[in-house]
């Protein structure tokens, strides 16, 4: 099985949210129909980077690792890695 971790954009509210998940499409439709709690004011919502990692640890050590960026590391990290 493969993990996603990403970074999806809200130009409504000019924020990034980041996380992972095991199905990507479906959880970007979970975040613009309003489902999550945490995005539900920002949709829609659009994704602007994602990688595959083998295991889910995998994927928390990374999403962890992106949560902590400041927004300005965020965008560079996006243009370094896109």
């Amino acid at each position: 099985m493969k993990y996603y971790v990403y970074i999806i954009y809200s130009a409504s509210l000019d924020s990034y949210y980041k996380g992972q998940t095991s199905c990507l499409e479906e959880r970007l439709s979970r975040h613009n129909s309003g489902y999550e709690k945490s995005t539900c004011n920002g949709t829609p919502w659009k994704l602007v980077w994602s990688t595959t990692k083998s295991t889910r640890g995998e994927a928390l050590i990374l999403e962890k690792k992106l949560k902590n960026l400041s927004r300005e590391k965020t965008l560079a990290f996006i243009k370094k890695y896109s």
